[in-house]
């Protein structure tokens, strides 16, 4: 059964800082972090849920505009980890952030962090 755990939420004033990390457990074989797609996604409430950065198995990255340039996706197939480093923070970011790892085999998602943004 595989798990994600992600970390590093918190609050944060405008402007501020903040790195998530994902760790994926679980993984039934060896090596298939590295072959899959993974991706963050946040929900604010009362909206849908949206894609915010993606990193596939070559390493290229993906990112919604509102974040381009602030936000920095990259991953660790050593140790089954994915993070994101979140600059620049704006109140509109706030949101539950969820981790989710894409494979042949399946999706699988996190239960999120809370990130609020806010002075």
């Amino acid at each position: 059964q595989v798990q994600l755990v992600e970390s590093g939420g918190g609050l944060v004033q405008p402007g501020g800082s903040l790195r998530l990390s994902c760790v994926a457990s679980g993984i039934s074989f060896r090596g298939i972090f590295s072959y899959a797609t993974m991706a963050w996604y946040r929900q604010a409430p009362g909206n849908q849920r949206e894609l915010v950065a993606s990193i596939h198995r070559g390493y290229g990255e993906d990112y919604v505009d509102s974040v381009k340039g602030r936000f920095t996706i990259s991953r660790d197939n050593t140790k089954n980890t994915v993070s994101l480093q979140m600059n620049s923070l704006k109140p509109e970011d706030t949101g539950n952030y969820y981790c989710k790892m894409a494979t042949l085999q399946g999706e699988y998602w996190g239960q999120g962090t809370q990130v609020t943004v806010s002075s």
